[in-house]
């Protein structure tokens, strides 16, 4: 699972409460057909009307070029205060894998709220520490380097059942890659849609386009991203569906696709459940 999918996770768990308190937690797991795997927890918990904690856990599997098995974890807090028809956000994460990769990121947003629409304009700052494994030819290498991403999402109603959802961020590194030189970087990180570590963008963006069907939803997902080491691009599909499972439990399928420059071809299965609670 990408970055770019928790905070869409985190959204629906803080969305789901915006008109009162309550809670949510919900879990799932996701495959791709290369054998990676990656399953997370999130939860929201709305305090009041205004305002709610929102947080996710989760790990990842995915196998290297090198046949190495490659295991990541992800940990996020965000707090929500809507002072109508502005609001805040402001979030903390942890993700990486210790020997390799790891990152300290931190998150703000600034959004407004209407009855048919919603911006929010995003700033995110992260701190990474990499090290690259030796070889025999080759010896390993520690970079320390950080990174301001600055986006904005748009979201508004087409009709009574249909929404769609704009977003892009674009990312300014303090250090410069070099796309021949910097190659063993480039296979520890580009293993799979579901490894945390193929998350070092250049900048990235998409569309999403839901319909509302009673108590069920689609949403069709197109994104697009390109990595700032290798300079490749990977362009990826999802369809999801949301159907009731109980008067207070949903369940989300969802299926997607890979076309990228680095890893190739992916397909990606997914299946998450939600339970939700009111005062």
């Amino acid at each position: 699972m990408s970055l770019p999918r928790y905070f869409a996770l985190l959204l629906v768990a803080g969305n789901a409460f915006a008109a009162g308190g309550g809670s949510m937690l919900g879990g799932g797991l996701e495959r791709d057909d290369q054998g990676g795997i990656n399953g997370a927890l999130v939860g929201s918990w709305g305090f009041t009307a205004t305002t709610w904690l929102s947080a996710s856990l989760a790990k990842s599997s995915v196998e290297l070029r090198n046949g190495r098995d490659l295991k990541t974890i992800y940990g996020d807090l965000e707090l929500d205060h809507f002072f109508d028809p502005f609001g805040v956000r402001v979030a903390a994460a942890y993700w990486g894998d210790s020997d390799i990769l790891k990152s300290r990121d931190w998150r703000t947003s600034v959004y407004w709220r209407g009855d048919k629409a919603r911006f929010s304009v995003d700033y995110e700052y992260r701190d990474f520490d990499l090290t690259t494994p030796g070889t025999d030819l080759l010896p390993g290498r520690r970079i320390m380097f950080d990174a301001d991403g600055f986006g904005a999402t748009l979201r508004f109603d087409l009709g009574e059942s249909t929404d769609l959802r704009l977003s892009a961020t674009k990312y300014d590194y303090s250090v410069r890659f070099r796309q021949l030189q910097d190659r063993d970087i480039v296979d520890l990180i580009s293993a799979s849609r579901l490894s945390l570590l193929n998350s070092l963008d250049d900048y990235r963006a998409g569309i999403t386009l839901g319909i509302d069907s009673g108590l069920k939803r689609w949403e069709i997902d197109l994104a697009t991203a390109e990595s700032v080491v290798a300079g490749a691009r990977t362009d990826s599909y999802t369809v999801r569906y949301l159907m009731p499972a109980g008067d207070k439990t949903d369940i989300e399928i969802g299926l997607g696709y890979d076309d990228s420059e680095t890893y190739g071809d992916a397909a990606v299965l997914s299946l998450y459940i939600y339970f939700y609670g009111s005062d």
